[in-house]
C-alpha cells in the first residue's frame, strides 16, 4: 500500500466515528457509570469531615491557672516565624519581669507553619483547631494581644485537652 492508501483509510474511519457518535457515546457512559455510582459531597456546614489532630488553625494566647498570661516577651517565635507575621514589643514590670506590650499577628501573612508554637519555652501561643472565621472590615487579620488572649480563654479547655492528647504520641 501506498501512503496515500493510509491516509484514504484513516479518513474511513474518522468518517464512520463521527457518523456513528462513537465519543458521544463512551462520554454518555462515562456519565451514566458515576451517576450511579454512591455520592461523596460533603454538605458542610451541616455535616463536618474528619479533622486532623495535626490541624493548625486560628491562634491564641493561654495564661497561667492563676490568671497572669504566660508570653515572657522573649520574642523566639517572632524570630522564628518564616513569614515575618508576628511583631512584639516588651516593656518591663515593676516586680521585675518582661512582658508583652504589643503581640500582633498578622494572619494574611501567617502560613500556619507552627513554628511559633514550637519555639515558645511556655506554651504561651498556640494554634488551635478553629477554622470556622472570617474578616469583613479592613484590619480584622491583625490578631491583637487582646483578640489573642480572648481566644485562649475562650477555648483553654479544649486546647488543654489537644496539648495533653499530642503528648501521649511525642
Amino acid at each position: 500500500m501506498s501512503a496515500h492508501g493510509l491516509t484514504d483509510m484513516s479518513m474511513i474511519r474518522n468518517w464512520s466515528k463521527t457518523l456513528l457518535l462513537t465519543e458521544l457515546r463512551s462520554g454518555l457512559a462515562v456519565t451514566l457509570r458515576n451517576m450511579l455510582r454512591p455520592k461523596v459531597t460533603v454538605r458542610y456546614p451541616e455535616e463536618k469531615t474528619p479533622q486532623s489532630p495535626r490541624f493548625r488553625g486560628l491562634h491564641a494566647q493561654r495564661r497561667y491557672p492563676n490568671g497572669e498570661e504566660r508570653c515572657i516577651a522573649c520574642k523566639l517565635c517572632e524570630a522564628v516565624c518564616p513569614a515575618l507575621a508576628i511583631t512584639i514589643e516588651s516593656d518591663m514590670r515593676d516586680d521585675g519581669t518582661r512582658r508583652t506590650t504589643r503581640y500582633d499577628i498578622d494572619l494574611f501573612k501567617c502560613i500556619y507553619c507552627g513554628f511559633c508554637e514550637e519555639a515558645c519555652p511556655v506554651d504561651a501561643i498556640v494554634e488551635t483547631r478553629i477554622h470556622e472565621y472570617h474578616m469583613e472590615n479592613r484590619g480584622e487579620n491583625i490578631m491583637t494581644k487582646d483578640k489573642l488572649l480572648a481566644v485562649g480563654d475562650r477555648y483553654e479547655a479544649m486546647i488543654a485537652a489537644d496539648k495533653a492528647a499530642d503528648s501521649q504520641y511525642r
